[in-house]
């Protein structure tokens, strides 16, 4: 799952990203509303996470911005305006959710994934096939009820593959929806990560190599 996260508090905006991707997430940060139009005009994130009270551009003419486009990202505005008139406001504006400050990581998590399943292709809260049963929710992934220790980036490659089990996923997309802005698109991090990933899941081997073309379950 790709987020933006969207916060003029640097100390906060830094320490959202840390917890997200340890919840397998790729993350990136912008620090006022206009880096982040310029971000998300690049970049189809699933989320942003959108303070309200941005400098530069305001949090609302961002919502209303992402609201204009061809494809939407999903809005979580993380503010400290927390009434019922500026909840209501705030999703007038399109955001798809708010919760208020102070507020509470694991809160947070689970409504990033919540409105991230609110997608056109809905995908279930458990993920299966065959044997192997992934729960993005409880980060647990096992194969024939033996848990798998998965590191959170190979988990976040399980999901999306499983996720899109139906079509062939490219080294870039994986690249593009599951690493942030800082990797490096001609290293070799999506096959190292894959090799990894399919030494734990063990034999007889569920992901397939599509030369010229990419991975699919």
């Amino acid at each position: 799952m790709r987020v933006l996260v969207v916060e003029d508090q640097r100390t906060l905006a830094d320490s959202v990203a840390r917890v997200l991707r340890r919840e397998g997430m790729a993350v990136d940060v912008a620090y006022d509303g206009a880096d982040a139009l310029e971000r998300t005009a690049i970049v189809d994130y699933d989320v942003v996470v959108l303070d309200r009270d941005l400098p530069v551009v305001h949090g609302d003419q961002v919502c209303r911005t992402l609201m204009a486009a061809e494809a939407p990202a999903r809005v979580l505005m993380l503010t400290a305006s927390g009434t019922v008139a500026e909840r209501v406001e705030g999703l007038g504006l399109g955001a798809d959710d708010y919760l208020p400050k102070p507020f509470a990581y694991a809160e947070l998590v689970a409504r990033i994934r919540a409105v991230a399943r609110r997608t056109q292709r809905a995908t279930p809260p458990v993920l299966v096939h065959g044997e192997l049963r992934l729960d993005p929710a409880q980060r647990i992934a096992t194969r024939a009820g033996a848990r798998l220790p998965l590191s959170p980036k190979e988990f976040a490659v399980l999901e999306y593959l499983l996720a899109n089990h139906n079509r062939v996923v490219s080294a870039e997309e994986l690249l593009d929806r599951v690493w942030d802005e800082a990797a490096d698109p001609f290293t070799t991090t999506v096959k190292a990560t894959m090799n990894r990933l399919r030494a734990k899941l063990g034999d007889p081997p569920l992901i397939e190599t599509v030369p010229r073309a990419g991975y699919r379950i």
